[in-house]
């Protein structure tokens, strides 16, 4: 996927968010749901429950259980998370079309820096800046780490008495 392709596709969801919050739509929100959550995969990774439960996404605050939603409570909760999932929209957006972000399914395009991203490249690996000192600062943690390196090794016996 390319730069344009993502943020074009990602433009297209938040309308579409946009849309839904204004005119709810159970079906419809399924639907985008699903459309949302394979390009977010796409461009960065798959999101396990932790992710999913720090963005709040679809965790409404009034859940209805054992009972079928009123035409009222559905509307409240596709608004609800429509406009959650619609946030986390903006924020991928931000990232790849303001901050110039690489992101993992890019294979190619050009980013804010005026590079082309590399394909397949964690995001958190491309494009830092380069720091003269950060060579010397690692040689001297590890410097530091191997004065450590005995800390799992066995101890003198402990008496019998303290053996419980």
């Amino acid at each position: 996927m390319k730069r344009d392709e993502l943020i074009a596709a990602t433009h297209a969801l938040v309308d579409e968010g946009d849309r839904l919050a204004a005119n709810p739509s159970l079906p419809s929100l399924q639907v985008w749901l699903q459309r949302s959550d394979d390009l977010l995969a796409a461009a960065w990774g798959s999101m396990d429950r932790y992710h999913l439960a720090w963005l709040m996404v679809g965790k409404p605050k009034s859940i209805v259980r054992g009972r079928p939603m009123t035409p009222d409570e559905e509307a409240s909760y596709v608004r609800e998370v429509a406009e959650q999932k619609t946030a986390a929209l903006r924020m991928s957006l931000d990232a790849v079309e303001r901050q110039g972000m690489p992101f993992v399914g890019e294979s190619g395009g050009v980013g804010a820096t005026g590079t082309t991203a590399t394909p397949d490249r964690a995001p958190d690996r491309s494009g830092l800046p380069t720091d003269p000192a950060l060579a010397e600062r690692l040689a001297d943690a590890r410097r530091k780490a191997e004065s450590h390196l005995d800390h799992d090794a066995p101890r003198a016996p402990r008496p019998e008495k303290m053996q419980r």
